[in-house]
């Protein structure tokens, strides 16, 4: 049996994300990222044989490659309170909400059960490392990484999903039906939001190694053909203009509390007699105008600042441990020197031009060039290499590793 941890993980010579993009990726069966979101992305889908090579060198060897997360691994996590889990029976539809009980997860010689485990990237190496290799579509849109472990038979029914998704084959066999039918209604009747009318029009079975990357609005259909069936879900976030300008909005009104000249009375002393007094006065829609020119808020500079923060939150079920034996000041520093600075595996770091926003936060504000610096590294490459820096004590670094949104790599 072919260990996952090869030298180097599924995609030798080099990982995916160190590639050129213009140059082809077997990720992508043979053509460049570049082409990739020019022909495919948010347009048509994609069936790509042998996207994780290892899979077909171990079988050239006579030899199996395992999943990197063994199917008791996944049990166990989805009985954990930190993991967001869900389990689906099929004949009758029913879906019930994690933590569960092992007892209460069907045994994997049983039939039509599947088990979701979301933003497995928080839980294993591994599956941070596969959800790294996208990291050629930009973070703000990244979600996060899915596993589905289904009986035969198991699957979620024919339905469609509002966002683009990449279905990496791990272990087993799934059976993939898709269609770009118009009609999109939902069986009312149903605890899952199933399709009340699928036609497909492709048929696909991918073995292990095998990808499928669909945009929004495909209906699909995924079957387990073996016990044990894994599939990797990379899912992508897709907020509504609404989210994104009540955020940026939100930000704008907290912003206005530093501007004192909006501390002033409005005044109307050229407000003339009026027949109708119920009216909203035009000599204040005249001022607000004005106080509006001044701010520029007609300007989308302004709003970018509140969606970067967002963007940058992590999910609201996300809870974050410090160190348990924080080091001090002195220390952090001395180790910043030795080591590399990650972030925590639910930590989303985002930027806006050189400013950085790290979950929910702006951490240049009121830092040195140096840490401004160390920030943007952090956002570009998800690593701080090791150097020295001054100045650590007070700074948005420091408060970020003793809140537990950054650690230092084992």
């Amino acid at each position: 049996m072919t260990s996952f941890y090869l030298s180097n993980p599924y995609q030798p010579p080099q990982a995916p994300q160190n590639l050129p993009l213009n140059e082809p990726w077997a990720l992508f069966g043979g053509i460049s990222p570049d082409l990739f979101m020019k022909r495919y992305w948010h347009k048509k889908p994609l069936l790509v044989r042998g996207a994780i090579p290892a899979f077909a060198l171990a079988a050239q060897s006579d030899e199996s490659l395992d999943s990197p997360i063994s199917p008791d691994e996944l049990v166990k996590l989805a009985c954990q309170d930190n993991v967001e889990s869900r389990l689906v029976k099929a004949g009758p539809w029913s879906l019930s909400s994690g933590p569960f009980t092992k007892k209460s997860i069907p045994s994997f010689n049983k039939s039509h059960w599947t088990l979701l485990l979301q933003g497995m990237e928080a839980h294993h190496p591994a599956a941070a490392k596969i959800l790294s290799w996208f990291r050629f579509i930009p973070d703000a849109r990244l979600d996060d990484l899915m596993i589905s472990i289904a009986g035969v038979g198991g699957g979620v029914g024919p339905h469609f999903d509002s966002y683009d998704v990449f279905l990496i084959q791990m272990s087993g066999r799934r059976q993939w039906q898709i269609s770009e039918q118009k009609d999109l209604s939902l069986n009312p009747k149903l605890p899952l939001k199933i399709l009340q009318r699928f036609k497909a029009e492709h048929n696909w079975v991918l073995q292990p190694g095998d990808m499928l990357y669909l945009p929004p609005h495909i209906a699909h259909d995924g079957v387990a053909l073996d016990a044990g069936c894994q599939t990797w879900s990379v899912g992508f976030r897709s907020p509504s203009f609404k989210e994104l300008l009540q955020e940026g909005l939100w930000s704008i009104a907290e912003s206005l509390e530093n501007i004192p000249e909006l501390e002033q009375k409005f005044t109307d002393p050229m407000q003339r007699a009026t027949a109708s007094a119920e009216q909203l006065p035009k000599e204040l829609i005249k001022q607000i105008e004005v106080k509006l020119r001044q701010l520029k808020l007609d300007q989308v500079d302004h709003f970018l600042p509140g969606i970067t923060a967002y963007l940058s939150e992590p999910k609201q079920q996300v809870y974050f441990d410090g160190p348990s034996k924080p080091l001090s000041a002195s220390q952090f520093s001395k180790n910043l020197g030795l080591k590399k600075l990650i972030p925590h595996a639910q930590t989303r770091i985002l930027s806006l031009g050189n400013e950085v926003f790290c979950n929910g936060e702006n951490m240049n504000q009121g830092q040195t060039k140096e840490i401004t610096n160390a920030w943007q590294a952090l956002s570009a490459k998800k690593v701080l290499s090791p150097r020295k820096i001054q100045g650590v004590e007070k700074s948005s670094l420091y408060e970020a590793y003793i809140a537990g949104w950054l650690i230092f790599e084992s």
